[in-house]
């Protein structure tokens, strides 16, 4: 009989929620919150309630009762560096969400959030599935060049794992057995050198390593950067704002619309042609080098990520990395999905429980 599980995904401004039969979604839908009413709590765990309330009120007027429910996985949040899997929500994790010992986001309610319902459930499940914090990378992986600055591992990792899982299964094999390379492209991205089920390095697109992105600078010259950061004429906030929000595509094209972009191209724009280029440029490179990471014994390359749905895009990288691998696409982040994969792997004993500690 198919498990039935309710996923949960916070977000700054809404909870998506999704309700799976088995990996077949029976509704699913993004409760959007009016700022003015999330600007009344002074914190993240303080607007528990509040999202509390509106996913049991969405569930009551879709007569989804909570002792249907076989179990509740919820978006891992900023926790300390863990590896990745399906981990039980406990006392420790939910206290570290709470009081945002590693870092305040939205996420971190999905754990919290999912162990309540569970409880009122009637004692069911609750789990959170490879959150951002996932760190499996090898210790020669963590060196930059600079002692006070060592590598860091924060990416896609929910849906780096999940399509290479679901690859996996599409092929009769445990993604413990195989060597990909993943590559999430979306307003940031990052590209894995997944080893045997263990992401032994990774860029992370969120402090700028790695290819430029719809809305992050990614790696840049950088004593350049220096001379920028002192000239005088930028505040600090506003240089992090060109490496993230206000970077890539967003700072050559005023845009972070993949679609519009590729409308001018449709149209003669050759300046949106070259960066749009440089950008599969850059990706395919960064394939490359987590390709050589894994000893050039790369079963599969899997790209996803929502900007996998540009064929333009995909055909540009396909062409500098055609010779390396086979070449899979999972267009789209659908982490609710992801969620309920990894719970419903963990309840039949696919995969093992972990405990966070």
């Amino acid at each position: 009989m198919d498990l039935k599980i309710l996923t949960i995904n916070p977000g700054s401004t809404s909870t998506k929620i999704g309700l799976f039969k088995g990996d077949k979604p029976i509704k699913v839908e993004n409760l959007k919150h009016e700022t003015e009413d999330l600007l009344k709590f002074k914190s993240i765990y303080e607007q528990y309630p509040f999202r509390k309330k509106a996913i049991l009120d969405f569930l009551k007027s879709n007569n989804i009762q909570l002792s249907d429910i076989d179990a509740f996985a919820g978006r891992g949040g900023l926790l300390k560096p863990i590896p990745g899997g399906v981990y039980k929500v406990n006392d420790l994790m939910k206290r570290h969400l709470k009081y945002a010992k590693f870092g305040e986001h939205a996420s971190n309610l999905g754990a919290i959030l999912a162990d309540e319902l569970a409880k009122e459930a009637g004692g069911k499940p609750a789990f959170i599935v490879d959150p951002p914090v996932v760190d499996e990378m090898i210790e020669i992986a963590r060196y930059s060049g600079m002692p006070e600055n060592p590598r860091k591992s924060i990416f896609h990792a929910l849906n780096q794992k999940a399509v290479a899982r679901r690859y996996a299964d599409s092929i009769g094999k445990k993604y413990e057995e195989l060597n990909l390379v993943v590559a999430h492209l979306g307003g940031g991205i990052t590209v894995g050198a997944h080893r045997k089920g263990k992401v032994i390095d990774v860029n992370n697109g969120l402090s700028g390593d790695g290819p430029f992105s719809p809305e992050r600078s990614g790696g840049v010259p950088t004593l350049k950067l220096i001379e920028l950061c002192y000239s005088g004429h930028y505040e600090p906030e506003t240089m992090k704002r060109k490496a993230v929000g206000k970077g890539g595509l967003v700072a050559y094209l005023k845009t972070n619309n993949a679609i519009e972009i590729e409308e001018k191209i449709k149209n003669g724009d050759k300046e949106a042609e070259t960066i749009y280029r440089a950008m599969a440029y850059q990706v395919a490179k960064e394939i490359g080098s987590y390709h050589v990471a894994l000893a050039c014994k790369t079963d599969a390359i899997i790209i996803t990520g929502g900007l996998a749905h540009s064929d333009m895009l995909i055909t540009w990288i396909k062409e500098m990395i055609e010779p390396l691998a086979k070449i899979v696409v999972f267009p789209g982040e659908d982490e609710l999905l992801a969620l309920a994969e990894g719970s419903i792997k963990a309840l039949k004993g696919e995969i093992e429980i972990k405990e966070y500690e």
